[in-house]
């Protein structure tokens, strides 16, 4: 269990994928570039071998605006995109409507 006053340090927000490659030298690596509101940030999420670039451009996914900063590949992820996983598969978590960059989930 998780204490309420834990969950609201998370901060939750819809983003909007503007660009998005493949990061060199991994399978499994996309660099994304997202709109939240407040200007873009850089993720580094590990989503390569079930999307591709241009299928995540455009969409509106969620994603975890306050987590600390994280080198990956000598990139620097700036946040965490949320997605389900099960036998392998990955699924992103979108919006099913549109909403303003930067709204706030919870």
């Amino acid at each position: 269990m998780v204490a309420y006053e834990d969950f609201e340090k998370l901060d939750l927000r819809a983003a909007k994928v503007v660009a998005a490659e493949r990061v060199e030298g991994s399978e499994k690596l996309l660099r994304l570039e997202v709109e939240l509101g407040d200007g873009k940030r850089q993720l580094v999420a590990g989503i390569g071998k079930h999307y591709a670039p241009e299928e995540v451009v455009g969409k509106s996914i969620v994603v975890l605006a306050n987590l600390e900063p994280k080198m990956i590949k000598g990139l620097e992820s700036q946040g965490m995109l949320l997605a389900a996983w099960d036998e392998g598969n990955v699924v992103l978590v979108t919006l099913d409507r549109e909403m303003k960059e930067g709204s706030r989930i919870g």
